[in-house]
């Protein structure tokens, strides 16, 4: 391990992403482009408010925290869709874009894995989530010039087997929730590792296709500490928390209690500006953290510094599958009413037509196969959930749709039409 000048660091992680929502679209509709949103809510108009609210202001911010603290340093993960709608929105998404790139051109800001697609394909076809893993690495250094060494997965979803899989594709470690179920008396401030968990041969096999490089038998996991995150992603405007307002002199007291060697703060990069409204002070409070917490004596690393400075400090053990969604923390925000199960089940029963399509280089094939990835984004799914109370508003919030009902329709309208492409164009490929 290597040596740390620090009794502990901050490890800053944003997730950035923006989902390609559906057109109001019915079957007998001509137009085939279907991922352009709906009336009143289309993904270009939703990206340029999120722009000017967050991903400008934020990324600004951070430049030049970075520049005034040389210690201070973050993480990122970017999607693939989000990338792909900087490229295609013209002159906001290119400024976005370059904002990134200066701060990835910091050398103190790391960009993370995922799945280009923002996908749950692990669910059910390992060999796509592979794929669009491999798929994402490859734009994250055609776009920043950096291979991400570190994974994280869609909404931090975890299990045992997940976590041996990202193994084998020569990761050196991986993102999940430090939720205390799953801790058994260990702590969320360390660096853990996954319990060894026998991967199917044929699941092995893939995983070592897409290997980065070799095996890593000192894979790491670092676990959000959820608390302190969320103080800043969900309480921090709420007046009616016994803790509002927060400080950073607050916040920084907190932290000096905690055992430990690293403190995981990680969060949806949209809590700056769109979540949190700049008049709750968030950017004011983001630009006086870093200089209280240096002087406190902390020190700050990306993950992959994280998983190098540190020993690991017991396994992790999680069966089931683990998320940072919603009070469960676990699959029901996307899976497990009939809307959801219907969509997810149809939507991968298709890959017996994709899998023929992958490889051909013609360009309307590969559009086929694009289409069917996007139908895969976990949002669609989200946007279907049926819980209430707390979960139900939360859902609501970020759906474009009225009701889960109406997002279903949306998306089996889609599906229907896009079936019907997908099996044309398979029929055509096997009887050329």
């Amino acid at each position: 391990m290597h040596k740390n000048k620090h009794h502990k660091t901050i490890c800053f992680y944003f997730q950035v992403h923006q989902p390609y929502r559906l057109n109001d679209y019915n079957f007998f509709s001509q137009d085939k482009e279907f991922f352009q949103g709906p009336i009143g809510a289309g993904n270009k108009e939703i990206f340029e408010k999120v722009a000017y609210k967050c991903y400008l202001p934020m990324t600004n911010l951070l430049y030049e925290l970075l520049e005034v603290h040389p210690d201070f340093k973050v993480s990122f993960s970017l999607s693939g869709v989000f990338i792909e709608q900087c490229l295609e929105f013209g002159e906001i998404g290119e400024r976005v874009l370059q904002n990134f790139q200066r701060l990835i051109d910091t050398g103190r800001v790391e960009i993370l894995a995922e799945t280009y697609y923002h996908s749950l394909t692990f669910l059910y076809s390992k060999q796509d989530y592979a794929e669009q893993i491999h798929k994402h690495r490859k734009l994250v250094k055609t776009v920043f010039g950096v291979w991400p060494k570190v994974f994280r997965n869609t909404e931090l979803i975890y299990n045992n087997e997940i976590a041996n899989f990202i193994k084998e594709m020569g990761f050196s470690g991986m993102l999940l929730e430090g939720w205390d179920p799953i801790l058994s008396g260990k702590k969320q401030h360390h660096v853990l590792e996954p319990v060894k968990s026998g991967l199917h041969s044929d699941d092995q096999v893939i995983a070592r296709k897409y290997n980065i490089g070799k095996r890593k038998e000192d894979f790491g996991l670092l676990l959000k500490d959820y608390k302190l995150s969320d103080d800043i992603a969900f309480r921090f405007g709420q007046k009616s928390w016994p803790s509002y307002p927060l400080t950073v002199e607050k916040y920084a007291d907190w932290l000096g209690p905690i055992m430990g060697d690293t403190i995981n703060l990680f969060m949806d990069f949209e809590t700056f500006g769109e979540h949190q409204w700049e008049d709750t002070g968030i950017f004011e409070f983001m630009k006086a953290l870093p200089a209280e917490l240096l002087r406190r004596g902390y020190g700050f690393a990306t993950p992959s510094e994280t998983l190098k400075l540190y020993e690991r400090k017991g396994e992790v053990d999680c069966h089931n599958h683990l998320s940072w969604a919603d009070l469960e923390r676990d699959l029901s925000a996307w899976t497990g009413n009939p809307l959801q199960d219907s969509c997810i089940g149809l939507i991968s029963e298709m890959e017996k037509y994709v899998h023929v399509m992958k490889h051909s280089r013609k360009k309307d094939v590969q559009a086929l196969v694009h289409k069917w990835r996007l139908m895969q984004t976990s949002d669609h799914f989200y946007y279907m959930c049926l819980k209430f109370w707390e979960d139900g508003d939360v859902h609501k919030y970020f759906s474009p749709y009225d009701s889960p009902y109406e997002a279903y329709i949306s998306y089996m309208n889609v599906y229907n039409s896009l079936k019907q492409e997908i099996i044309e164009k398979y029929n055509e490929i096997n009887n050329a």
